[in-house]
Protein backbone atom coordinates (compact mmCIF):
# COMPACT_ATOMS: atom_id res chain seq x y z
CA UNK A 1 0.00 0.00 0.00
CA UNK A 2 1.06 3.28 -0.97
CA UNK A 3 1.87 6.50 1.47
CA UNK A 4 0.07 9.44 0.57
CA UNK A 5 2.53 12.44 0.08
CA UNK A 6 5.60 10.49 1.03
CA UNK A 7 8.16 10.51 -2.09
CA UNK A 8 9.98 7.12 -1.09
CA UNK A 9 10.44 5.52 2.53
CA UNK A 10 14.17 5.04 3.44
CA UNK A 11 15.85 1.55 4.09
CA UNK A 12 16.49 -0.07 7.26
CA UNK A 13 19.75 -0.57 7.33
CA UNK A 14 21.17 -2.98 9.84
CA UNK A 15 21.30 -2.45 13.50
CA UNK A 16 19.84 0.95 12.80
CA UNK A 17 17.40 2.46 15.14
CA UNK A 18 14.53 1.68 12.39
CA UNK A 19 15.49 -1.93 11.78
CA UNK A 20 15.61 -2.90 15.58
CA UNK A 21 12.46 -1.00 15.84
CA UNK A 22 11.12 -3.36 13.16
CA UNK A 23 12.60 -6.38 14.28
CA UNK A 24 10.74 -5.93 17.05
CA UNK A 25 7.48 -4.82 15.12
CA UNK A 26 7.76 -8.72 12.76
CA UNK A 27 7.88 -10.35 16.04
CA UNK A 28 5.30 -9.05 18.15
CA UNK A 29 3.01 -7.23 16.55
CA UNK A 30 2.98 -9.47 13.24
CA UNK A 31 4.02 -7.46 10.18
CA UNK A 32 5.46 -4.23 9.08
CA UNK A 33 2.40 -2.49 8.83
CA UNK A 34 1.44 0.84 7.69
CA UNK A 35 0.83 3.07 10.41
CA UNK A 36 4.17 1.85 12.08
CA UNK A 37 6.02 1.86 8.89
CA UNK A 38 4.82 5.62 7.74
CA UNK A 39 7.25 6.66 10.69
CA UNK A 40 9.90 5.49 8.62
CA UNK A 41 11.56 9.00 7.74
CA UNK A 42 11.89 10.08 11.25
CA UNK A 43 13.16 6.73 13.18
CA UNK A 44 12.69 7.93 16.42
CA UNK A 45 8.61 8.92 16.08
CA UNK A 46 8.88 5.50 14.81
CA UNK A 47 10.37 3.81 18.16
CA UNK A 48 8.20 6.03 20.05
CA UNK A 49 5.00 4.95 18.55
CA UNK A 50 5.95 1.65 18.17
CA UNK A 51 6.50 1.68 22.56
CA UNK A 52 3.67 3.35 23.32
CA UNK A 53 1.52 0.68 21.29
CA UNK A 54 3.58 -2.15 22.50
CA UNK A 55 3.81 -1.09 26.62
CA UNK A 56 0.03 -0.51 26.12
CA UNK A 57 -2.11 -2.21 23.72
CA UNK A 58 0.55 -5.37 23.69
CA UNK A 59 2.07 -5.96 26.79
CA UNK A 60 0.26 -3.70 29.29
CA UNK A 61 -2.02 -5.15 31.97
CA UNK A 62 -5.72 -6.23 30.77
CA UNK A 63 -7.61 -8.28 28.39
CA UNK A 64 -6.49 -8.15 24.80
CA UNK A 65 -9.72 -8.08 22.97
CA UNK A 66 -10.68 -5.34 25.64
CA UNK A 67 -7.67 -2.80 24.85
CA UNK A 68 -9.00 -4.43 20.88
CA UNK A 69 -12.12 -2.72 21.48
CA UNK A 70 -11.16 0.30 22.53
CA UNK A 71 -8.46 0.79 19.70
CA UNK A 72 -11.40 -0.18 17.43
CA UNK A 73 -13.71 2.09 19.13
CA UNK A 74 -11.43 5.00 19.27
CA UNK A 75 -11.29 4.80 15.41
CA UNK A 76 -14.67 4.82 14.85
CA UNK A 77 -15.51 7.45 16.68
CA UNK A 78 -12.34 9.49 14.71
CA UNK A 79 -13.83 8.19 11.69
CA UNK A 80 -11.01 6.28 10.70
CA UNK A 81 -12.05 2.58 8.53
CA UNK A 82 -8.72 1.76 7.99
CA UNK A 83 -7.94 0.98 11.92
CA UNK A 84 -11.26 -0.15 12.88
CA UNK A 85 -10.56 -2.74 10.13
CA UNK A 86 -6.98 -3.39 11.17
CA UNK A 87 -8.33 -3.65 15.10
CA UNK A 88 -11.16 -5.30 14.18
CA UNK A 89 -9.33 -8.14 12.71
CA UNK A 90 -7.07 -8.45 16.30
CA UNK A 91 -10.50 -8.46 18.14
CA UNK A 92 -11.30 -11.26 16.33
CA UNK A 93 -8.48 -13.61 16.55
CA UNK A 94 -8.08 -12.26 20.67
CA UNK A 95 -12.08 -12.72 21.34
CA UNK A 96 -13.17 -15.22 18.71
CA UNK A 97 -16.05 -12.76 17.75
CA UNK A 98 -16.77 -10.40 14.64
CA UNK A 99 -17.97 -7.18 16.86
CA UNK A 100 -17.16 -4.69 13.65
CA UNK A 101 -20.48 -4.28 12.63
CA UNK A 102 -21.67 -3.49 15.74
CA UNK A 103 -18.60 -1.15 16.40
CA UNK A 104 -18.98 0.81 13.31
CA UNK A 105 -22.50 0.86 13.34
CA UNK A 106 -22.98 2.66 16.24
CA UNK A 107 -24.56 -0.63 18.24
CA UNK A 108 -21.74 -1.40 21.26
CA UNK A 109 -24.85 -2.09 23.36
CA UNK A 110 -25.77 -4.76 21.93
CA UNK A 111 -22.20 -6.75 22.44
CA UNK A 112 -22.94 -10.00 24.84
CA UNK A 113 -19.65 -9.55 26.40
CA UNK A 114 -20.48 -7.10 29.58
CA UNK A 115 -16.86 -6.09 30.31
CA UNK A 116 -16.22 -5.37 26.65
CA UNK A 117 -19.27 -3.97 26.15
CA UNK A 118 -18.54 -1.50 29.01
CA UNK A 119 -15.22 -0.80 27.37
CA UNK A 120 -16.79 -0.02 23.91
CA UNK A 121 -18.97 2.28 26.01
CA UNK A 122 -15.82 4.14 27.72
CA UNK A 123 -13.85 4.79 24.57
CA UNK A 124 -16.53 5.89 22.76
CA UNK A 125 -16.89 8.90 25.58
CA UNK A 126 -13.32 9.82 25.18
CA UNK A 127 -13.91 12.90 23.53
CA UNK A 128 -16.94 13.97 25.72
CA UNK A 129 -15.31 15.58 28.29
CA UNK A 130 -17.33 15.29 31.46
CA UNK A 131 -18.90 11.93 30.41
CA UNK A 132 -19.80 10.44 33.77
CA UNK A 133 -18.56 7.32 32.32
CA UNK A 134 -15.09 9.03 32.08
CA UNK A 135 -15.19 9.07 35.95
CA UNK A 136 -16.26 5.48 36.58
CA UNK A 137 -14.49 3.37 33.64
CA UNK A 138 -14.79 -0.20 33.75
CA UNK A 139 -11.15 -1.28 34.30
CA UNK A 140 -9.22 -1.70 37.34
CA UNK A 141 -6.73 1.23 38.66
CA UNK A 142 -4.12 -1.29 37.75
CA UNK A 143 -5.08 -1.64 34.11
CA UNK A 144 -5.80 2.12 33.90
CA UNK A 145 -2.21 2.79 32.39
CA UNK A 146 -2.58 0.50 30.04
CA UNK A 147 -6.72 0.98 28.78
CA UNK A 148 -5.37 5.02 28.99
CA UNK A 149 -2.65 4.76 26.93
CA UNK A 150 -4.35 2.38 23.97
CA UNK A 151 -6.93 5.31 23.75
CA UNK A 152 -4.46 8.17 23.38
CA UNK A 153 -2.61 6.18 21.10
CA UNK A 154 -5.41 5.55 18.83
CA UNK A 155 -6.41 9.18 18.75
CA UNK A 156 -2.98 9.78 17.59
CA UNK A 157 -2.35 7.25 15.04
CA UNK A 158 -6.10 7.51 13.28
CA UNK A 159 -5.08 11.35 12.89
CA UNK A 160 -1.87 9.99 10.91
CA UNK A 161 -3.49 7.11 8.96
CA UNK A 162 -6.68 9.31 8.13
CA UNK A 163 -3.85 11.61 5.97
CA UNK A 164 -1.61 9.66 4.81
CA UNK A 165 -3.21 5.75 4.39
CA UNK A 166 -6.09 4.75 2.36
CA UNK A 167 -9.88 3.49 3.74
CA UNK A 168 -9.09 -0.18 4.56
CA UNK A 169 -5.60 -2.93 4.96
CA UNK A 170 -8.29 -5.21 3.48
CA UNK A 171 -8.32 -5.82 -0.09
CA UNK A 172 -12.09 -5.55 0.19
CA UNK A 173 -14.56 -3.48 1.68
CA UNK A 174 -17.70 -4.74 2.27
CA UNK A 175 -19.91 -8.16 2.12
CA UNK A 176 -19.19 -11.44 1.94
CA UNK A 177 -15.07 -10.89 0.48
CA UNK A 178 -14.58 -8.96 3.35
CA UNK A 179 -15.69 -11.42 6.04
CA UNK A 180 -13.39 -13.94 4.49
CA UNK A 181 -10.43 -11.64 4.21
CA UNK A 182 -10.64 -10.87 8.23
CA UNK A 183 -10.68 -14.25 9.18
CA UNK A 184 -7.52 -15.20 6.65
CA UNK A 185 -5.78 -11.54 8.60
CA UNK A 186 -7.00 -12.68 11.91
CA UNK A 187 -5.34 -16.65 10.94
CA UNK A 188 -2.18 -14.61 9.97
CA UNK A 189 -2.03 -11.98 12.83
CA UNK A 190 -2.86 -15.45 15.30
CA UNK A 191 1.05 -16.60 16.12
CA UNK A 192 1.99 -12.71 17.39
CA UNK A 193 -1.23 -12.19 19.18
CA UNK A 194 -0.83 -15.06 21.27
CA UNK A 195 3.20 -15.07 22.16
CA UNK A 196 3.21 -13.59 25.37
CA UNK A 197 5.21 -10.17 25.69
CA UNK A 198 7.26 -8.93 28.63
CA UNK A 199 6.62 -6.03 29.78
CA UNK A 200 9.68 -3.06 29.36
CA UNK A 201 11.67 -4.82 26.70
CA UNK A 202 11.24 -1.97 23.77
CA UNK A 203 12.13 1.05 26.66
CA UNK A 204 16.08 0.62 25.66
CA UNK A 205 15.18 1.94 22.01
CA UNK A 206 15.13 5.42 23.24
CA UNK A 207 16.76 7.25 26.27
CA UNK A 208 14.87 8.22 29.32
CA UNK A 209 13.15 11.26 29.26
CA UNK A 210 10.82 13.07 31.50
CA UNK A 211 7.27 12.22 31.89
CA UNK A 212 4.96 15.41 31.16
CA UNK A 213 2.55 16.12 33.88
CA UNK A 214 -0.34 15.22 31.85
CA UNK A 215 0.32 11.86 31.32
CA UNK A 216 0.32 11.38 35.55
CA UNK A 217 -2.30 8.36 34.60
CA UNK A 218 0.44 6.70 33.02
CA UNK A 219 3.06 6.70 36.27
CA UNK A 220 1.34 2.85 38.22
CA UNK A 221 3.19 1.37 35.30
CA UNK A 222 6.86 1.75 35.13
CA UNK A 223 6.61 0.99 31.30
CA UNK A 224 3.74 2.49 29.63
CA UNK A 225 5.37 5.60 31.38
CA UNK A 226 8.87 4.96 30.15
CA UNK A 227 7.22 4.66 26.91
CA UNK A 228 5.04 7.98 26.85
CA UNK A 229 7.25 9.77 28.05
CA UNK A 230 10.08 8.74 25.33
CA UNK A 231 7.39 8.64 22.17
CA UNK A 232 6.48 12.60 23.94
CA UNK A 233 10.15 13.66 23.62
CA UNK A 234 10.64 12.45 20.79
CA UNK A 235 7.33 14.12 19.49
CA UNK A 236 8.84 17.47 20.65
CA UNK A 237 12.01 17.48 19.22
CA UNK A 238 10.24 16.25 15.99
CA UNK A 239 8.21 19.54 16.29
CA UNK A 240 10.60 21.65 16.73
CA UNK A 241 12.50 20.43 13.83
CA UNK A 242 9.54 21.23 11.49
CA UNK A 243 7.30 23.94 12.93
CA UNK A 244 7.93 27.34 14.27
CA UNK A 245 7.58 28.24 17.91
CA UNK A 246 4.84 30.91 16.79
CA UNK A 247 3.17 27.61 14.73
CA UNK A 248 3.11 25.51 18.08
CA UNK A 249 2.11 28.48 19.79
CA UNK A 250 -1.18 28.98 17.58
CA UNK A 251 -1.59 25.28 17.33
CA UNK A 252 -1.36 24.96 21.40
CA UNK A 253 -3.60 27.94 21.81
CA UNK A 254 -6.39 26.46 19.57
CA UNK A 255 -6.28 22.76 20.74
CA UNK A 256 -6.13 23.97 24.48
CA UNK A 257 -9.92 25.46 23.80
CA UNK A 258 -10.93 22.14 21.83
CA UNK A 259 -13.67 20.41 23.76
CA UNK A 260 -13.36 17.00 21.60
CA UNK A 261 -16.31 18.39 19.18
CA UNK A 262 -16.00 18.36 15.60
CA UNK A 263 -15.36 21.83 14.19
CA UNK A 264 -17.28 23.47 11.91
CA UNK A 265 -18.55 22.89 7.85
CA UNK A 266 -15.62 25.16 6.52
CA UNK A 267 -12.62 26.33 7.52
CA UNK A 268 -12.87 29.31 8.59
CA UNK A 269 -12.27 28.55 12.16
CA UNK A 270 -9.28 27.75 11.48
CA UNK A 271 -8.12 30.91 9.32
CA UNK A 272 -9.00 32.78 12.26
CA UNK A 273 -6.59 30.74 14.55
CA UNK A 274 -4.08 31.06 12.13
CA UNK A 275 -4.42 34.61 11.26
CA UNK A 276 -1.89 36.32 14.01
CA UNK A 277 0.99 33.88 11.95
CA UNK A 278 3.12 35.61 9.70
CA UNK A 279 2.38 34.97 6.06
CA UNK A 280 5.27 32.23 5.89
CA UNK A 281 4.16 30.50 8.78
CA UNK A 282 0.26 30.20 7.82
CA UNK A 283 0.74 27.36 5.40
CA UNK A 284 2.67 25.36 8.59
CA UNK A 285 -0.28 26.50 11.02
CA UNK A 286 -3.01 25.23 8.61
CA UNK A 287 -1.82 21.65 8.11
CA UNK A 288 -0.98 21.41 11.90
CA UNK A 289 -4.33 22.83 12.99
CA UNK A 290 -6.31 20.98 10.58
CA UNK A 291 -4.19 17.49 11.20
CA UNK A 292 -5.31 18.39 15.24
CA UNK A 293 -8.55 19.04 14.83
CA UNK A 294 -9.61 18.25 11.53
CA UNK A 295 -7.58 15.63 9.54
CA UNK A 296 -10.00 14.25 7.01
CA UNK A 297 -9.58 18.16 5.72
CA UNK A 298 -6.05 17.70 4.88
CA UNK A 299 -5.38 17.26 1.24
CA UNK A 300 -2.71 17.64 -1.73
CA UNK A 301 -3.11 21.51 -1.39
CA UNK A 302 -2.97 21.75 2.25
CA UNK A 303 0.70 19.39 2.04
CA UNK A 304 1.96 21.41 -0.58
CA UNK A 305 1.71 24.34 0.07
CA UNK A 306 3.60 22.99 3.25
CA UNK A 307 6.22 21.19 1.27
CA UNK A 308 7.18 24.46 -0.47
CA UNK A 309 8.97 26.12 2.21
CA UNK A 310 9.62 22.70 4.60
CA UNK A 311 10.75 19.98 1.96
CA UNK A 312 10.96 16.95 3.11
CA UNK A 313 9.33 13.37 4.19
CA UNK A 314 11.44 13.71 7.60
CA UNK A 315 9.70 17.63 7.81
CA UNK A 316 5.72 16.29 6.90
CA UNK A 317 6.16 13.32 8.90
CA UNK A 318 7.20 15.56 11.91
CA UNK A 319 4.78 18.05 11.69
CA UNK A 320 2.07 15.86 11.36
CA UNK A 321 2.90 13.79 13.94
CA UNK A 322 3.42 16.76 16.67
CA UNK A 323 -0.22 17.74 15.21
CA UNK A 324 -1.36 14.67 15.98
CA UNK A 325 0.04 14.20 19.35
CA UNK A 326 -1.14 17.51 20.76
CA UNK A 327 -4.33 16.54 19.87
CA UNK A 328 -3.82 13.31 21.94
CA UNK A 329 -2.67 14.83 24.61
CA UNK A 330 -5.45 17.32 25.05
CA UNK A 331 -8.04 14.32 25.47
CA UNK A 332 -5.86 12.95 27.85
CA UNK A 333 -6.44 15.99 29.97
CA UNK A 334 -9.73 15.04 30.46
CA UNK A 335 -9.66 11.25 30.79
Amino acid sequence: MSIRYIQSLPRASAESLSDKVLRQVRREFGAEVEPFTLHLPVPELLAGVWMACRETLLAGSGRRDAKEVVAASVSALNRCPFCVDAHSIMLLESSGHDYSYLITGGKTALIDDPFLRETAAWASATRTPGSPILLKPPFSPEETPSFIGTALLFHYINRMVTILLGPSPLPFTSGLPKKVSMRMAAWFFSGAIRRMKEPGTSLDLLPEAPLPEEFSWARPSAPVAGAFARFSGAVECAGAMALSGEVRKTVNNAVEKWNGSDPGLDNGWCEEAISSLEVKDKPAGRLALLAALAPYRVNESTVHSFSADSPGDDRLISALAWSSFTAARRIGSWL
